[in-house]
């Protein structure tokens, strides 16, 4: 019989360094892939309608925008869209509203619009009338219904009703409001639709009327990824979806924590390797709650409050502006006397103890996010209220699942 070698410790100590390794090798690949398919999710939003009905300031609105911010959708009186424009969202780029040529003429003939328009390429479809909704309207959502895309339907300008009633006789506005949708759900009816959602809104108050039912409607028959992002991407009018925003930012928490603790684990991987990708994660979440420059700039030109009292509610370290020091110095702190937790996780999860050795852990990425999540939260909460002069709507909560990540690995 041959006779059995002995392994001596130098190579069970190759061997075991070879497996963990391959081991965090296809954790990463793993990781990378996830946050590569949250990244790469893209939402194309139609908005059609007839000239005059207000497409652009709605689509401006959706994008948290004033109509004479540089970025907006052209604005007019007359028909000012006559071809197709695409504006992407300022914080959320892969979110993407299309402003398409009107429909109502007497050459409109829905199939070619639709294959004009390229219909198979939006994920919905927003049909926008400031008057009562007609034939055309009908037949166009019976197009995209039959195309298997949803369509909503939205009565844009009800504030300029609601004022012209209050000049003429006065009256209440609750009162003005269901007389509206009233006469567009029989409109609707009377042109076959069996069972019609119409949504009051106006594009220079959408924290008012029924701009936030749509985005709820909107977050709740979305699906994955493309939820996802669309939550990301509505603006802060309400605490309710702060606290959304919050929940499904933790939703993808561990996921980026792991991926900057593993970013450390290369030939001389020391702390600072991992604090780009942290420091472009904190800026990215900046915008999610719409507290960069740019977000706040854009607050104060739709509400009429100044940049500086808005960025003055801004008091979390994490809101403010970011340096590769800045970060270093957060992620050491939110390293300190979180070794019971890191014991833990270190338990459920063994491959941690190497990460733990590759530079910075997984416990102190983790930690810095979840703080920084939580305090730009608040943030964002108090520029909200400073913005809309301490007013609040009722929202409700959407939830995200997070993911333990003791079930991923």
């Amino acid at each position: 019989m041959a006779k059995l070698q002995t392994i001596s410790e130098a190579e069970i100590q190759e061997i075991s360094s070879t497996v963990k390794s391959r081991v965090v090798t296809e954790v990463v690949t793993q990781i990378q892939d996830m946050l590569g398919q949250l990244k790469s999710a893209t939402l194309e939003i139609a908005v059609t309608g007839e000239s005059g009905s207000g497409k652009s300031s709605f689509i401006n609105a959706f994008r948290g925008m004033g109509d004479e911010d540089p970025e907006a959708a052209r604005t007019g009186v007359t028909e000012t869209t006559g071809e197709i424009m695409a504006y992407a969202h300022p914080t959320v780029p892969t979110v993407r509203l299309w402003d398409l040529p009107g429909i109502g003429t007497p050459s409109f003939q829905p199939q070619h619009y639709l294959e004009a328009v390229r219909l198979y390429q939006y994920d919905f479809f927003i049909i926008v009338t400031s008057e009562r909704f007609r034939e055309c309207h009908v037949i166009l959502a019976k197009y995209v219904a039959q195309a298997g895309k949803r369509f909503y339907f939205v009565r844009n300008k009800v504030d300029n009703d609601v004022a012209a009633t209050a000049r003429r006789r006065g009256g209440d506005s609750s009162t003005v409001l269901n007389q509206i949708r009233t006469n567009c759900e029989a409109g609707l009816r009377q042109c076959g639709v069996d069972h019609p959602r119409v949504f009051l809104i106006s594009s220079f108050e959408p924290q008012c009327f029924d701009f936030p039912q749509l985005q709820k409607t909107l977050v709740s028959e979305l699906e994955g990824h493309k939820r996802h992002i669309f939550l990301l991407a509505l603006p802060n009018l309400t605490s309710a979806v702060l606290k959304n925003k919050r929940q499904a930012l933790s939703g993808s928490l561990w996921r980026t924590a792991m991926a900057a603790c593993l970013g450390a684990m290369t030939p001389g991987g020391a702390m600072c390797s991992s604090v780009p990708l942290l420091m472009d994660t904190l800026r990215s979440y900046q915008q999610n709650f719409g507290l960069d420059t740019n977000s706040l700039h854009r607050l104060a030109g739709l509400t009429g409050k100044s940049y500086e009292e808005l960025r003055r509610e801004v008091r979390s370290t994490s809101g403010q502006e970011l340096s590769m020091d800045g970060v270093e110095r957060m992620l050491s702190q939110a390293a300190m006397g979180q070794q019971v937790l890191a014991g833990m996780l270190e338990n459920r999860i063994p491959v941690l103890g190497t990460v733990a050795s590759g530079g910075v852990s997984f416990i102190a990425s983790y930690c810095l996010l979840r703080s920084a999540i939580n305090d730009l939260s608040e943030d964002a909460e108090r520029v909200m209220r400073k913005a809309l002069n301490g007013s609040d709507l009722e929202y409700p909560e959407y939830q995200e699942d997070v993911p333990d990540p003791g079930e991923f690995y």
